[in-house]
């Protein structure tokens, strides 16, 4: 498969090179609310939204800076746009879905510490990709966080029924399962170039 080809980068970036699974970024969230599946799909949603906007803010930052020749500024734009995007989508959530807005607590807001959507944004232009290749890995990615936070809160979900050991029980059981998960994911690490 061809290495820019658009279906490449989508499935690289959601399954192969997951941000959650296998590059271990935006693990906050993927343990914090990934107790419940229906709550873990819509912050999974969010995060792709947040996702999409900022990566293409930042491409469109990226070539501005490089026509001022200001590379330097990169970082610090990028999580200017990530925060204000944040902002746009916590008033979104907040207006249209109350419930859920209670439901995602204090992590919606903590979206803007998301290391995963700055990578994102990172990644997109360190790899020099065009628009439509950085709407696509923003998607993949989203995709994955989301899929990584979906088949988490669905093992959490079902552990609920189980009856573990005292000493493995909440916050160690979580984190054997999310190891569990990432070392499935590896699987698919032969998949990618």
């Amino acid at each position: 498969m061809n290495t820019d080809s658009h279906a490449f980068i989508f499935l690289s970036a959601c399954v192969v090179n997951n941000f959650v699974l296998a590059s271990f970024l935006g693990i906050c969230p993927f343990l914090g609310v990934s107790k419940k599946v229906d709550t873990a799909l819509r912050m999974g949603i969010a995060v792709l939204l947040v996702m999409l906007v900022s990566s293409a803010a930042a491409f469109g930052i990226n070539l501005v800076l490089q026509s001022f020749d200001a590379e330097y500024l990169q970082l610090v734009s990028y999580i200017a746009v990530i925060a204000s995007t944040v902002q746009l989508v916590e008033m979104i959530i907040k207006k249209f879905s109350p419930s859920l807005f209670r439901a995602l607590g204090i992590f919606l807001p903590l979206i803007t510490t998301n290391c995963a959507i700055l990578g994102v944004a990172l990644f997109q232009t360190s790899r020099e990709y065009s628009f439509s290749q950085s709407l696509v890995f923003a998607l993949g990615a989203g995709a994955g966080f989301t899929l990584a936070l979906w088949l988490m809160s669905g093992l959490r979900e079902e552990s609920e029924f189980a009856d573990p050991p005292k000493l493995i029980k909440g916050t160690a059981l979580s984190l054997m399962i999310a190891g569990i998960l990432s070392m499935a994911f590896m699987g698919f690490a032969g998949l990618g170039a």
